[in-house]
């Protein structure tokens, strides 16, 4: 059948429309009365949208709608009546010092809604909602902090960040022993059954003997003779149980062989020395700290 010739089906009565496929052939049937009150209420309700609100673009500017109306608008006043609740607890925080803020009721209860709205905005993506970090993530609600974790240490990490590029900002860096021909393959394996050991597992006692002086050539001077560390340095403390990224012997051995060192921004140029305050003393109060 032609696609231009119509025929009236026998079953529904109802005229085709000229088309058909795999001999099944199409009803030009009428669209459903309720359709096309919605369909026209739609166009109706777009244009009378058209009209009242922005919403055509021009060369320079836009149709800026019988209302008046503007969401940016609306936004800047918003921002501005949310400056005017906070003006209060904002100056406190400017006035007061981390230890003060921690000492005043009031000041740590504002300095706590605010820190957590931050957190949650900006440091969860990487720490997670509650803080307990992922490998390559610190953990924030432990006791173990690479920079310390006193409330003067944590606010000069967010100010400054961990290799960042801001020029204080905390550096620190872990050879890649292996990658770099510092250390033959069998040292690094070496190596690490000596960290292992330090930790306090069973280790393979022949290469952890072997590697002994090389690990006070090449180790000691960061993590220290015994492994504990060096906060200054931001080097970790071996003989825990906190690992950064993974504490079994094929972690251990990359991060001897590749080093590793993460990146943290530095927040002193996004956010104000109050909202670092504030950030500072939310993390204080939920570490093990």
């Amino acid at each position: 059948m032609s696609e231009h010739e119509r025929e009236t089906d026998a079953i529904s009565g109802v005229e085709t429309t000229g088309h058909e496929w795999d001999g099944i052939r199409e009803l030009d049937n009428p669209l459903p009365r309720w359709w096309l009150w919605v369909f026209w209420a739609c166009v109706v309700f777009a244009i009378g949208y058209w009209v009242a609100f922005p919403a055509w673009p021009g060369v320079n500017s836009y149709t800026q709608g019988l209302l008046g109306s503007s969401d940016r608008r609306d936004v800047a006043s918003a921002l501005v009546e949310l400056d005017k609740v906070r003006g209060a607890g904002a100056a406190g925080l400017k006035n007061a010092s981390l230890q003060q803020i921690e000492q005043d009721p009031e000041l740590q209860a504002y300095a706590l809604t605010l820190g957590q709205s931050v957190f949650g905005d900006n440091c969860a993506t990487c720490h997670g909602a509650g803080g307990a970090g992922a490998k390559g993530y610190p953990n924030l609600r432990d006791d173990i902090w690479l920079w310390g974790g006193t409330l003067d240490d944590i606010a000069f990490t967010l100010k400054h960040g961990i290799r960042s590029g801001e020029p204080e900002a905390r550096i620190s860096m872990m050879p890649a022993f292996g990658r770099d021909k510092m250390l033959t393959p069998v040292q690094v394996q070496d190596m690490t059954e000596y960290v292992v050991a330090l930790s306090g597992r069973p280790a393979d006692r022949p290469a952890v003997d072997r590697s002994r002086q090389l690990y006070a050539d090449q180790c000691a001077s960061c993590h220290g003779v015994d492994g504990k560390g060096d906060q200054a340095q931001g080097a970790p403390n071996l003989t825990d149980g906190e690992w950064l990224y993974g504490s079994d012997r094929g972690a251990i051995n990359g991060q001897i062989h590749n080093g590793r060192g993460g990146v943290m921004p530095a927040w002193g140029g996004r956010f104000s020395p109050e909202t670092i305050k504030a950030l500072a003393v939310y993390i204080h109060a939920n570490s093990g700290q």
